[in-house]
């Protein structure tokens, strides 16, 4: 036992959390086995359900792409807060052009570049006029917040455009029929867009020089700055990048659901601001963002399930499930070190 617990104690922060959520996983999957009637039992039958799996992917698809872009953009030192607005603009672009043409990926071009118009503008706001970024960050959200029902107001007569053709989903045979599994066969192309994207993202950033210089120009701009690169192009491009995923993500949303709904804080509804804590979660990998969007995206979907059973728990805290384990885990996992320029300003020629 001594020595058991000495490798334990061994163990970094990180992999205690692993430990301790894993052996109460197993807990309560064979607490949930013994007793299907239980409490246990309801939780591990709607966890192990395709549904389950199928909605945590959908749910997913907005968060980690949005997460994608503010790695991007932080890395290089530029910090985005403005990315809820980013989805917002994106996710009632491309239902509105959807509509106006009749093509759904038509209408996904147009949410795509909607967005990076307004990272772009961001981008000059903080690069050009040296503008404090976490104040332009929320002015981008604000004017996004305001500009979307107000164009679908004045277009479609109210805050909710009508319904459009939604892009269906891609059903691979034989694989599409495993249980729980399947549901990785027979999903939007949102989905696999989400995957081929953690993919390139994490390539770019490892595996090319454009990569390399974004991160120098988040943690040392002076030395890219030496070495005959503009810091200030760096930026322009993991911006407006950022722009892309982000506007990827919001028309992702919208057309999956087929409408853009602008009342409150509209369809996104703070997946701008989750995203941002996935890839602090995540500690700026692309891979670690996406599996913290999953968890979330899988609580979301599993508390949503829970409130259709009656297993004794009020809904309004069934609701608060995910933002409870998220708040938890980030406490437990320890400390995100962030670029070390993030959110600084810098001009050519600076020491």
């Amino acid at each position: 036992m001594s020595e058991l617990g000495a490798r334990v104690g061994s163990l970094t922060t990180r992999a205690r959390t692993a430990l301790v959520i894993g052996v109460g996983a197993v807990g309560l999957l064979v607490a949930g086995l013994v007793a299907p009637a239980s409490a246990a039992g309801t939780l591990v039958d709607i966890v192990l359900r395709e549904a389950t799996l199928s909605s945590a992917l959908r749910l997913s698809v907005p968060i980690t792409l949005a997460a994608l872009g503010g790695i991007l953009s932080e890395k290089a030192g530029v910090i985005n807060i403005g990315l809820e607005g980013l989805l917002i603009i994106a996710a009632f672009a491309a239902i509105y052009v959807a509509d106006l043409t009749g093509g759904v990926w038509t209408g996904f071009l147009g949410g795509v570049l909607a967005a990076t118009v307004l990272a772009a503008l961001f981008g000059v706001v903080v690069i050009e006029f040296r503008a404090d970024q976490i104040i332009a960050g929320l002015a981008v959200w604000l004017i996004a917040l305001g500009l979307a029902p107000f164009a679908s107001q004045v277009i479609y007569g109210g805050p909710n455009s009508p319904s459009v053709t939604t892009p269906g989903s891609l059903t691979t045979p034989v694989l599409s029929e495993l249980p729980v599994a399947g549901a990785l066969f027979d999903a939007s192309p949102t989905v696999y867009l989400m995957f081929l994207a953690v993919g390139v993202t994490w390539y770019l950033l490892n595996r090319t020089r454009f990569g390399r210089w974004v991160q120098a120009s988040g943690e040392r701009p002076e030395a890219l700055d030496t070495a005959g690169i503009s810091v200030s192009r760096v930026r322009y491009g993991a911006i407006v990048l950022s722009g892309v995923l982000s506007g990827m993500g919001g028309a992702a949303l919208s057309l999956d659901l087929g409408q853009f709904t602008g009342t409150g804080p509209t369809m996104v509804n703070g997946k701008g601001f989750i995203a941002i804590v996935a890839y602090l979660f995540g500690n700026y990998n692309p891979i670690g963002a996406f599996l913290a969007t999953l968890l979330f995206g899988g609580l979301d979907a599993i508390q949503t399930a829970l409130q259709l059973q009656n297993v004794g728990i009020p809904n309004p805290l069934i609701r608060v499930i995910p933002f409870v384990t998220v708040i938890v885990v980030l406490a437990l996992v320890g400390r995100t070190r962030i670029p070390a320029a993030a959110g600084d300003q810098y001009e050519s020629g600076e020491k």
